[in-house]
Order: C-alpha cells, then structure tokens, then sequence
C-alpha cells in the first residue's frame, strides 16, 4: 500500500482507512494559506516542508457561519453534527483516498467540490468519506475552497491588483486543486489524464463553472453534475445567483467595506477573519460566482447550452423533491397575465395543460409546478444533441423512499450518502434495500468516473440495469427508487411544452434541428 509519496512540496504519510486496503491522506496544503496580503488573491503556491508531512487529520475548514444543532433544521441534524468544527481562513487543503499499491497503476481520479451554497460546507462532513468509491479502484480527492465573503469579495482595488484574476477566488481555489491533482496524483497512483470533477448542489454549480471557463483546457475528463443546474423559469422564482456584472460586484464590495467602516483593501486585509466572518454574516449579503470575463465569462447555464463549454461526457440529475418552480400568482386571470407574457401565441396552449379554465387555482399552479432542474437538464440535453456533439449525457431522477421520523422525502442533497455509499454513517434506520441502492449508484459512479460510462457489472456478477444516454428521440433516464432502474416514462406534457417554448423564445442563441 502507499502509505508514504512524495509530491511536489514533499514527502506526506498517510494512514490505512477503515479498509486497510485503502490509504487516506488528509489535510494535503495545495495552495499557500490565503490570509494577509493573499486574502482575495488567487490562490498562490504551497510552500515546501521539511521532513514527512503526516496527513492524519483533516485540515480546518473554511471560514464561515457556525452551525448551530437544531433538530427542526434536516441539515444541521443531517451533516452539521460537530459545532465546533476546528475553522481557520487557512483552509486550502484536500484529501485523497487510494487503493493503488504502486505510483505507476494509472488508476481514474475523482475530485468531488461540496456543496453549501458557495457560504458553507467543507470536506470533514461524514457523507464524503471517499473511501467506499476508491475500494472500486478509484483514487478520490476531496478539495476545500474559500466560501462566502473570503472566497467572492469584488472590489475595484482588488481587480486593479490582479486584474487577470480579479474575482471568484473560491472557483480558483477549486481550480488551483484540480491542476494540484494533475501535477501530483501520480505519487498515489492516479492517472492526470484521467480525471473526472464533480460536485452538487453548489458543488454541482462549480462543476457546471469549471465546464464553461476557458482557462481549463485539458483539466478534467468527464463531469459529473448533481442538483446543481438551473435556468429561469417562471418570473419570482429564486433561483441560485450569479453575478453577472464586475462592476456592479465590485461596488456591493464598497458598500460592505462601508458598512465595516474601511474605505481600503489594505484596511480590510488586516482585519481578523472571525470578526470579518461575523461582520458579513450580520451584514446579510451574498458572495458568489461573478462574470469576470477571466475565469467566468459569462452565464454558466448559457455557455453550456450554447457548447462553449469541454467537450466531455457528463452524468448529471437531481432528487425528486428539490427546487419546484412554480408560477407565483394569487388569481387565474394573474396565472393567464403570465402566460401571455412568457408564451405568446401559446398561452392558450399552457393555460390549457394546466386546466386553468376548469379547475381551481391551486390545481392549476400544481399542474404548472416542474422540477426547476428537470426543466434545466432537458434543456441542456436538447442542445447537446442538436449541436451533434455525440458527447453523451446521462440522466437520473433519485426518488428512494428515506426513512426517520421527519418523513422528509427526497431531499435535496440526501442522495449525497448514497452514491458515496456512507449510510452507515447517518442516524437514519436505512435497511438492506437502501444499501443496495448505494452499492449500485456507487457502482454506477465509478464506472462513469473510470470510462465515461456507467454501465457495468453489480459486484454480484450480474449485469445492472442498462442506462443509456439521454437523447431528444429517447429522453429517459436511470431512475434511483427502491432499486435502480431504468425508465422510459415520457416527460410530462406541460414540461415537454415548456422546453419547447425555451427554444422557440432563445432561437438567436441556441442551435436548433
């Protein structure tokens, strides 16, 4: 087993996992600590070490708002389960788990970015425990990055600085590892020709980010997107939010250093991290992704519909109780006022699908209400086909039936302890056939993240259900419930109609049959 490697600062021990077949490293630095004159800076070079670097425990995490224990909040009982979590803004560090026995195996490499809204998450949480996906001859690296305020500050003095890199610095961070794992993850026998990215949620997000920026030539392999694409729908919906101007980022970053009484980067570079952290957290604003016309040069979901994006076979989908849009209206005649705003000539067509003449608003509104991601992916897979990349895109909807007392269905992010295969972890009563359903979607991964195909044997032998790629002429997917399976169920009619009308009203920037 590699228990010590040398990468490119130096020598770092690792310990057996659980499985002593695997060895975990954790807390690797792969970028210099971005405190000082390096906060809201690109991520600048690790540091050389002397001696052996023991990577035995995970590194603290990313600066951001303390979690509280809260047993009517699904994600704090969920996840958040150590308040008290060691945090520090030097948090630039990742993990990797590997079989491999040798540097030379060329095994395929997993980077997994979290989620947590770009404002919270890290890499310690139990479900990413990456162990389960390496036993199927995977090496898994799980990256931190800079959240919130200390990861998506803009500021005219920071964009005359580094004009080049002037924005978006937890995005760089998460490319600053990528490219980490490219120079290095041969020292624990990975391939850095091979690499898949993936994420969800906001991870997800990031994915979609990396997919469309133009500085990644040649990173990564594959992607994998999971709950983390959207496009508008329905007017008043929210929707995850990215800055699309610079400029306007920059002057919300002087209104906050208004708001702490600094006028200067320099004054703002000195302040300690817990106060900045609790100052932005009082403040109530939200850092996230902006369109810098450097590393993000435009709406992610536009790119990727538009194929400016590398060329790469994705896997991506979402959980069957997350993010509905749904028409936000009081009255029929408001629900017919919006249907000719949107559609045109084919309000009545919609109004029609909803029932709107004959039934009542609440029956109408729920005809109406699509999975907001749903919606988005059909789009994306729409155009993937009419573009006549032949790339493939693989679909699933996870609909498992999750036990507890809260009863709380398919929520978003509860697909997180199957695909890693870490329900043993959670306090949930999971009984066999939700292992099962783990064992399989954690097969499925690891096959896509091996070949960019998911299909494969189940470890019992037999073949798992055959999953195809999505296309217009066969818009199916894999279909994760009580096992999983395949489906051929036709979309709905008012999301057919509703994609339909996506193209038909965005014509001049998308590629038609």
């Amino acid at each position: 087993m590699l228990r010590i490697v040398e990468v490119e600062n130096g020598m770092v021990q690792g310990l057996p996992a659980a499985d002593p077949r695997i060895t975990s490293f954790k807390g690797i630095p792969f970028a210099a600590p971005p405190v000082g004159k390096n906060r809201w800076r690109a991520p600048q070079p690790a540091e050389y070490w002397d001696g052996v670097l023991k990577a035995y425990e995970f590194a603290p995490i990313s600066m951001q708002v303390r979690q509280e224990i809260d047993e009517n909040n699904i994600y704090t009982r969920e996840w958040a389960v150590e308040p008290d979590i060691a945090m520090d803004e030097d948090c630039l560090y990742l993990n990797v788990w590997t079989p491999a026995k040798r540097t030379d195996e060329k095994l395929p490499v997993y980077v997994w970015y979290f989620g947590g809204g770009l404002q919270v998450g890290h890499t310690a949480e139990m479900e990413f425990d990456g162990e389960r996906i390496a036993r199927r001859g995977i090496v898994v690296v799980t990256i931190n990055y800079r959240l919130n305020v200390f990861g998506f500050l803009s500021h005219p003095e920071i964009t005359a600085e580094s004009p080049d890199a002037p924005a978006n610095f937890g995005n760089l961070d998460q490319q600053a590892a990528t490219q980490w794992v490219k120079r290095n993850i041969e020292a624990f026998g990975g391939d850095p020709d091979n690499i898949t990215i993936g994420g969800q949620s906001a991870g997800g997000g990031s994915v979609l980010t990396q997919l469309v920026s133009p500085q990644n030539e040649g990173l990564f392999q594959r992607a994998i997107i999971q709950s983390g694409i959207f496009t508008n729908l329905y007017p008043g919906n929210r929707m995850p939010r990215l800055r699309s101007n610079l400029a306007e980022a920059e002057q919300d970053g002087i209104a906050f250093l208004e708001y702490l009484g600094i006028s200067s980067l320099e004054e703002a570079r000195s302040l300690d991290a817990v106060y900045l952290r609790d100052k932005a957290v009082e403040y109530k604003g939200f850092w996230g992704t902006v369109v810098d016309q450097s590393f993000c040069v435009g709406n992610t979901f536009d790119l990727f519909v538009q194929n400016k994006r590398w060329q790469v076979p994705v896997l991506l989908g979402h959980t069957s109780s997350e993010f509905f849009s749904t028409p936000n209206i009081s009255s029929i005649d408001e629900l017919k006022s919006m249907a000719v705003e949107m559609f045109g000539e084919a309000a009545d067509e919609f109004l029609e699908l909803c029932g709107a003449e004959s039934g009542s608003l609440e029956d109408a509104v729920q005809k109406a209400s699509v999975s907001g991601i749903e919606y988005a992916i059909r789009i994306a897979s729409q155009a993937n086909a009419n573009i006549g990349t032949n790339l493939p895109l693989y679909y699933y909807n996870f609909d498992a039936e999750i036990p507890g007392w809260d009863n709380p269905g398919a929520f978003h992010s509860v697909d997180l302890w199957f695909f890693f295969e870490t329900l043993a972890k959670c306090w949930r009563p999971f009984v066999g056939k939700h292992y099962d359903l783990a064992r399989q979607m954690c097969n499925y991964w690891a096959n896509f993240i091996r070949s960019g195909d998911p299909n494969g044997k189940d470890s019992t032998g037999e073949d798992m259900p055959y999953w195809e790629p999505y296309t217009p002429e066969a818009p199916y997917g894999m279909f994760f419930a009580d096992r999983a399976a395949f489906s051929r169920e036709q979309p709905s009619d008012i999301m057919r109609f509703l994609v339909r009308q996506y193209f038909k009203n965005n014509k001049a920037t998308v590629i038609l049959k």
